[in-house]
């Protein structure tokens, strides 16, 4: 561990960070409480910033100027050259704030412990638009000192904190830990809307912020860790859970309007010590050893069509050639199998439900919805007939194993294009479906199980199951599920297709599919 730590902190780019916070320190008449935040940004920033991305050598410089317009600013300058120095720091943390968004893109919603590690990356910057606007004397609403704290708040309690507790989720992550990590995640952004809003918003959201850094110090006494590391990574949020009760009396004052803990007081207890020991103990103890991501890269065929699909083959007569390429066919109702294969010879009639809640957003989308010809269904709740077709597609043109597009249409009004395929990963079938949009692709990658004689079909399932947005070279995961239900009751079948955002339920879709009347009898070819 001792390698590690020598790799992660002696090397060029920190040395360089730590002899600018010496001149800055001996040799600058700046009040010693500013030295909280130039450490952040000369050292702790650059030290967590290597850890978790690989930096090139550009990057690298990138980041040394950002470094030293900070030293520059610690010393009297004219405004013009302060503000020049102000605005190349922001620059840089802009720059960082982009490394956390094409972190994210490259996966999406699709592990915590990433995505706090990415949000940290972003909250850098909001960091830096607070410190410009303090080196600049802007108008805020808000007096210089506070002003600085809340850069300061965005370099310590967002970036390095939403780092610090990624980095605990690559080592285990369980419910607790999702739930404190949500809470730690909005709590910069809730605790600002308090401060600038409401002062009851500002004591509820610190004292969930509280109950989250409580949850997160017991939980890392729940982790194995290195003997070494172990008493090092827990520090800091010991030291947090004692600096955050300040941080409550604050809110608690503000609230209720009797002073208890002043700025001054702050300073002086919560700012030295989460400098102190929050700081430098998060680096060191992350230095030591820092966890490999559990995050694997998205390998799963996607379609290349983006837009409309402007070119399809000739007609096909199913959604897939063979359903016992997904399932064991033998446990469902034959008119189920002869649904997927001979798609043609069946009749949707459905009725669109959207929850109370999305109404508004269902409204404003079909706008969009119409013109683009995708993902149009009615605000009606009315049932109304599907008609459709199934037309293969060039695979040349797709990049996809045998895809073939299922138009559907309500009237003259095209509402799903979707085109069809699959992929086998880790010994399962994926059934493989993608939704051209004006430059992009969703996809929903299904898992199949048959259960009670029905067939149910998921994004929310293991390995690739799940809602992907291709953008571009970046194809990340939606917070977005699909859950299809087709069973068959009394000779006729019956689906269900309910979707859920982030967890809450949006739309219902209840299907009648009716074997056409002239449709050829059911053969296994």
């Amino acid at each position: 561990m001792l390698v590690n730590l020598r790799k992660a902190l002696v090397n060029p780019l920190i040395l360089f960070g730590l002899i600018l916070f010496v001149i800055s320190f001996f040799f600058s008449s700046q009040a010693g409480y500013f030295y909280y935040l130039t450490l952040a940004q000369l050292i702790f920033v650059p030290s967590l910033l290597k850890m978790v991305v690989k930096l090139r050598q550009l990057d690298k410089l990138i980041l040394a100027a950002g470094m030293l317009a900070v030293m520059a600013l610690s010393f009297n300058m004219p405004y013009s050259l302060a503000l020049t120095g102000a605005v190349i720091y922001l620059l840089v943390t802009f720059w960082i704030a982009w490394k956390g968004v094409d972190r994210f893109l490259k996966r999406g919603f699709s592990n915590t412990a990433e995505l706090m590690i990415d949000l940290g990356l972003v909250y850098v910057a909001v960091g830096g638009m607070w410190f410009l606007a303090y080196i600049g004397k802007f108008d805020t609403g808000f007096s210089e000192m506070t002003t600085w704290l809340t850069a300061i708040h965005f370099h310590y309690s967002a970036f390095m904190l939403c780092i610090s507790v990624g980095l605990l989720g690559r080592i285990q992550m369980t419910k607790l830990y999702k739930i404190s990590a949500f809470i730690i995640a909005t709590g910069p952004m809730t605790v600002a809307i308090g401060i600038t809003f409401s002062h009851t918003i500002e004591i509820v959201s610190v004292s969930l912020y509280v109950g989250a850094i409580y949850a997160l110090t017991f939980y890392t006494f729940r982790l194995n860790f290195p003997a070494v590391q172990a008493l090092i990574v827990r520090i800091p949020f010991v030291v947090l859970c004692l600096t955050i009760l300040g941080s409550f009396l604050y809110a608690y004052g503000n609230f209720s309007g009797n002073t208890v803990v002043t700025i001054p007081d702050m300073l002086d207890f919560h700012g030295f010590l989460n400098c102190l020991l929050f700081g430098s103990f998060t680096v060191i103890g992350w230095a030591l050893h820092v966890p490999a991501t559990t995050q694997k890269p998205f390998d799963f065929p996607i379609s290349n069509i983006r837009g409309k699909l402007k070119k399809s083959g000739i007609p096909h007569q199913g959604l897939v050639d063979g359903l016992e390429d997904y399932v064991e066919v033998r446990k469902l109702p034959i008119k189920i199998v002869d649904f997927y294969e001979r798609t043609e010879n069946f009749q949707l009639f459905a009725s669109v439900k959207w929850k109370i809640w999305f109404k508004p957003l269902a409204f404003i989308y079909q706008f969009a919805s119409r013109k683009i010809g995708q993902l149009n269904l009615p605000f009606s709740s009315s049932q109304m007939e599907m008609t459709g077709e199934v037309l293969l597609v060039d695979e040349q043109l797709d990049g996809r194993s045998k895809p073939r597009v299922w138009k559907r249409m309500i009237g003259t009004e095209t509402v799903f294009v979707a085109i069809y395929s699959k992929h086998q990963s880790n010994g399962k079938t994926y059934m493989n479906i993608a939704l051209p949009l004006p430059f992009s692709s969703m996809h929903g990658i299904l898992q199949l199980t048959v259960k009670n004689k029905g067939l149910h079909l998921t994004s929310n399932g293991s390995g690739d199951a799940g809602t992907y947005l291709a953008l571009g070279r970046y194809v990340f995961k939606l917070p977005l599920h699909e859950n299809f239900i087709i069973s068959e009751r009394n000779g006729n079948l019956m689906a269900t297709h309910d979707m859920t955002l982030f967890g809450l339920h949006f739309l219902h879709i209840d299907y009648d599919i009716k074997e056409k009347t002239n449709s050829e009898p059911f053969k296994k070819y």
